[in-house]
């Protein structure tokens, strides 16, 4: 239920911190609370940059956005750093778009450092997210089974 009086929580910076930030985390932190920057996850493969920018579009102008593609393949791997102009624009797309559905995923957002080129590379053993090679289900709209089940299928 909505409550007017609830504190907004938009600008709140998460728990999450990037381990191969390089700098103390102080001043990772201190970038957090200011930037423009968001990590938007849980897409699907399928998800093309022109979906991407025309929902965080809706939360103001977007400087750029950046999809997170396998090292190796080249090919989209569910995720993309999203900048804006102003920080008020992030904070409505962590407001208003966060946990809401795109290619029938509900997507996160979280505050982002800032992108720093090599950033949009998946940082799993295989190119893809860490996250989907210990997927023990069957998931469509991240490329079926995890890349791990894939190899012992293969080696069967």
């Amino acid at each position: 239920m909505l409550n007017p009086r609830a504190r907004d929580r938009a600008g709140d910076v998460s728990t999450y911190r990037d381990q191969r930030f390089r700098g103390s985390l102080r001043e990772q932190e201190q970038l957090l609370t200011q930037s423009c920057t968001l990590y938007v996850g849980n897409l699907s493969y399928f998800t093309t940059e022109e979906q991407v920018f025309e929902l965080f579009h809706r939360a103001g102008d977007i400087r750029r956005v950046i999809m997170g593609i396998d090292r190796y393949k080249k090919t989209p791997c569910g995720f993309c750093f999203i900048e804006y102009y102003q920080r008020e624009d992030a904070e409505n797309a962590v407001r208003f778009i966060n946990g809401t559905r795109l290619d029938d995923r509900v997507i996160r957002t979280d505050w982002d450092a800032g992108f720093i080129e090599g950033r949009q590379y998946g940082r799993g053993k295989h190119g893809g997210q860490v996250r989907d090679e210990y997927r023990k289900d069957f998931d469509p709209g991240r490329g079926g089974w995890s890349k791990l089940i894939g190899l012992r299928n293969e080696a069967d």
